[in-house]
């Protein structure tokens, strides 16, 4: 799966959910993920590093208002913990941004005065022929529909601290250019494209500043990111041992 420019990833579109005119659909209830199969990069927020620096490295953006990402392969295209049908190991930490899918709030009308829920209209997850739980219940939201409402609302406050969180790292200039290796059958090649924080300028943040940082839980989220970084090796023998990393390499060639 694939995004428009101008959207979110994993979305091809973003439609309002409306009691009228999707009062008689369901939610899948699944396990398979298979719209992240083809995404190596998947957003994250600042409360979900603890679990996810256990599974793969924390990596930031290069965009201009960098965001953090769980750089879940080296192969752009694939992913190493989920596999084409969707199915991941019972143990695989999951970004939120990928559960909350297709799910998200949105403004659709950009003269609208608050969010509201939408979702993704090319997803096979939601429908009237969909095995699962029902959305409306009389014109009215089933508690499965608010499930799914608090959970986007949720991860909107998180993305708010997360932006917070970056933007901090952003003003003290911790960011640096990232890069890894790949070294196959006497052939080298670089993965890079994310940024890290770089340990030396850290230390070098003045100790008020850091003592600041471990009062408001900062410099946890810094060394979770750090930490995690130890995982790029698995990534780097996964990549050497995928086809679809070899046939980027030829294809590149």
């Amino acid at each position: 799966m694939t995004s428009h420019p101008d959207l979110p990833l994993l979305y091809s579109g973003i439609v309002p959910l409306r009691s009228d005119a999707h009062r008689n659909w369901k939610v899948a209830r699944t396990s398979r993920i298979a719209w992240l199969a083809g995404q190596n990069l998947v957003p994250l927020i600042t409360e979900e590093f603890s679990h996810a620096r256990r599974f793969y490295p924390i990596v930031f953006s290069t965009d201009a208002e960098p965001v953090p990402l769980a750089l879940m392969s080296l192969v752009p295209g694939h992913n190493a913990f989920v596999s084409g049908q969707g199915e991941t190991a019972a143990e695989t930490y999951l970004p939120a941004y990928a559960r909350r899918y297709p799910f998200i709030l949105a403004r659709p009308n950009p003269a609208a005065p608050a969010t509201t829920l939408c979702f993704d209209p090319a997803s096979e997850l939601l429908g009237e022929d969909v095995d699962g739980d029902a959305l409306f219940d009389n014109g009215k939201a089933s508690q499965a529909c608010l499930k799914v409402l608090r959970f986007c609302e949720q991860f909107d406050q998180s993305g708010e601290r997360t932006r917070q969180f970056v933007a901090e790292l952003v003003r003290n200039d911790l960011l640096v250019d990232g890069r890894v290796d790949v070294r196959r059958d006497g052939e080298a090649s670089a993965y890079n494209g994310f940024r890290i924080v770089d340990a030396e300028r850290l230390g070098k943040v003045r100790g008020h500043v850091l003592r600041q940082w471990a009062q408001n839980g900062m410099l946890e989220l810094i060394y979770s990111h750090l930490h995690s970084l130890d995982l790029m090796p698995r990534l780097v023998d996964a990549a050497r041992q995928s086809p679809v990393f070899e046939l980027a390499q030829e294809a590149a060639e």
